[in-house]
């Protein structure tokens, strides 16, 4: 299938041509003609399948097919867990409405209000916005949501998981004259998003995009053990000096292990830019800007760099701490590998990971492949946490040495001798015998 095949006004498909798409991927097939035709849409579609297209191109045919007779407020709002991924959109967002009368703008966090007010003031179709920010304009009757047609949740399952469901329900509620909403999720599970998505959506058409296989096998999954965190953080200075990692993404668990490993790789002569959440914008855009422009090859993160935002050409993600889950950590390596291009995710594991490791290995139905860096080679063998069941082999083995139980032994030992009724009968025989008198 072609973008032409798709019925898109031909302003839409130049600007989607230079931006480097040939064709629509299985999200934009799915997505594009049901949404065109006014239906609600939810959707599960990982990060990097091009979700952000699927709901940008639709809503700008909308607003090419019926112009707005007066100049007003919004006709468009897309809600952002994160500031990066609201400015990532924003930025797709003019791209594609660069031939268009669109006027596109976005409301974030860590932005001075004044400088986002004058927007709001004037003429805009298209706001990419954060619940939070968004939510306190709302309140102070700065931002008008009566004109609003189409709402577009994107990464919802997240923006649950950050406790914005709540910001989310009564912008929906400001919303509620709006013609159509569409949803977009990694997954489609859980009941809570169900619930969530029933009160927001109507009869909406559920639209699955996994990435082929091919695509997936593009990422090679390594891991590394390591004995201590001082062992680990060689490996991964080592690691780091190979000619084939380019440009890496090292992820950590918080903030306080943010700041100690960047300041372990600075003490090393390593250069690296950092971007954690609740970091002043100006500060998060500058460490975006330099990884992107290969000022730094190096980028140290927090899970708020593992959903939605579009790092081109990293050749390595780090996993220096394991997430808390294991569909974060299927975002966390989806930084690499992208655009038809091979990548590669390696794991530093020590004792207290394995768990983890494995849950991923099952939710993932792939094994990570081993390997050794032979200067720095583990001391100790890598053992399970201590409480984790052991395996059931190594139960096997145990219960073959266990002594069998003792009732075998008893039943053997008793074998062939009289069981207990028959000798109750015997001597109450016995002695009625002995009470009878002989005749």
């Amino acid at each position: 299938m072609s973008f032409e095949s798709l019925e898109l006004d031909p302003i839409l498909l130049q600007a989607v041509e230079e931006l480097g798409f040939t064709r629509p991927t299985t999200i934009q097939t799915q997505v594009i003609p049901v949404a065109m035709e006014g239906r609600d849409v939810m959707a599960s579609a990982p990060t990097g399948t091009g979700k952000t297209a699927a709901f940008l191109l639709p809503m700008m045919q909308h607003m090419i097919d019926f112009p707005r007779r007066r100049p007003g407020p919004a006709r468009a709002l897309i809600l952002t867990p994160t500031r990066e991924l609201a400015l990532q959109i924003t930025e797709q967002a003019e791209a594609l409405a660069s031939y268009t009368h669109l006027k596109v703008t976005s409301i974030i966090g860590g932005v001075a209000e004044e400088k986002q007010l004058p927007a709001l003031e004037k003429t805009v179709d298209i706001i990419i916005a954060t619940p939070g920010r968004l939510m306190q304009y709302i309140e102070d009757e700065r931002f008008d949501s009566r004109d609003i047609e189409i709402l577009v949740l994107d990464e919802a399952d997240r923006m649950l998981d950050m406790g914005f469901i709540g910001d989310v329900d009564r912008i929906a509620a400001e919303a509620r004259w709006r013609k159509q909403t569409m949803l977009f999720s990694a997954t489609l599970e859980g009941a809570g998003l169900r619930k969530f998505a029933e009160d927001l959506l109507k009869d909406p058409a559920e639209l699955f995009a996994e990435p082929p296989r091919s695509e997936r096998k593009k990422i090679q999954q390594l891991v590394y053990f390591a004995d201590t965190a001082e062992h680990k953080f060689q490996l991964l200075k080592h690691l780091l000096q190979q000619e084939d990692v380019t440009r890496s993404i090292i992820f950590v668990k918080t903030r306080e292990r943010l700041a100690e490993l960047v300041s372990q790789l600075q003490a090393s002569g390593i250069d690296c830019a950092w971007l954690r959440g609740e970091m002043e914008q100006e500060k998060r855009i500058e460490a975006l800007n330099k990884f992107r422009s290969d000022r730094v090859k190096i980028l140290v993160a927090t899970d708020v760099a593992s959903r939605g935002i579009d790092l081109p050409d990293v050749s390595h993600v780090f996993n220096y701490d394991m997430p808390r889950s294991a569909d974060t950590y299927i975002h966390r390596i989806g930084r690499t590998g992208r655009a038809g291009k091979k990548g590669c995710a390696i794991n530093l594991i020590e004792a207290h990971d394995v768990g983890m490791m494995e849950r991923v290995e099952r939710y993932t139905e792939e094994k990570m492949m081993r390997r050794v860096v032979d200067s720095l080679r583990p001391q100790h063998k890598v053992s399970k946490p201590a409480g984790k069941r052991k395996d059931k082999k190594e139960d096997d083995k145990k219960d073959e040495k266990k002594p069998k139980e003792k009732i075998r032994h008893r039943v053997t030992k008793n074998k062939g001798k009289p069981d207990w009724a028959k000798k109750h009968a015997q001597k109450a025989a016995e002695a009625e015998k002995k009470a009878t008198p002989a005749k």
